[in-house]
């Protein structure tokens, strides 16, 4: 299993490889666009910040603060790969960090995963049966693991799709999935009222 999810993850960062900025900017923003239409009111949203390669999430995290919905980004904690979490109030305190992800260093507002609602999770790949594949680092199964509750969307290009997406009984599934062309997959057929506690 872990030399057919290295294979995949080769992959997967090649096909994500042949995209221009202009084509993940675009397609970034229509990620977003969609995002907005699955968070309810005054729901807290943990969302990642972040890197080149990956799904732009500034327009999602600058239409939560808008909207007055608390926002929770993660900051790695490389010692014992786990995530601290902290409240963001402002795009402007994120700064290149570990592995290059912009985190709010020196403008933490501490915060717990008991406080979030829903998780926004980055993906390398992902199937259409709620299956999603990461770096390979394990940050977020871990803290998945420890809050189960939370309802979880992954977030992706259209590319990254993978048929035969190496996962077992001990991954953990994506409750939504979105890409550019909408809600992809949704666990149990529904994507916008889905509460922590229902998964």
């Amino acid at each position: 299993m872990r030399e057919r999810k290295r294979l995949v993850r080769d992959l997967l960062r090649a096909r994500k490889s042949v995209m221009t900025p202009h084509e993940r900017f675009e397609k970034s923003h229509r990620i977003c666009a969609h995002l907005t239409e699955l968070v309810q009111d005054g729901e807290t949203v943990m969302v990642y910040s972040s890197k080149e390669t990956e799904v732009n999430t500034e327009p999602l995290i600058a239409w939560l603060l808008e909207r007055g919905n608390p926002v929770v980004v993660p900051i790695i904690v490389k010692e014992d790969v786990s995530l601290r979490l902290s409240y963001l109030r402002d795009n402007a305190v994120l700064v290149p960090s570990t592995f290059g992800v912009p985190e709010p260093i020196g403008s933490e507002i501490p915060a717990s995963g008991d406080d979030v609602d829903t998780i926004v999770l980055p993906m390398l790949g992902f199937d259409r049966k709620g299956g999603r594949i990461g770096y390979g680092a394990g940050y977020y199964d871990r803290f998945l693991e420890r809050y189960p509750h939370l309802r979880k969307i992954g977030i992706a290009f259209a590319l990254q799709d993978c048929d035969a997406l190496p996962v077992d009984e001990n991954d953990v599934r994506m409750d939504c999935i979105v890409t550019e062309d909408g809600v992809v997959y949704s666990r149990g057929g529904s994507d916008g009222d889905r509460r922590h506690g229902d998964t």
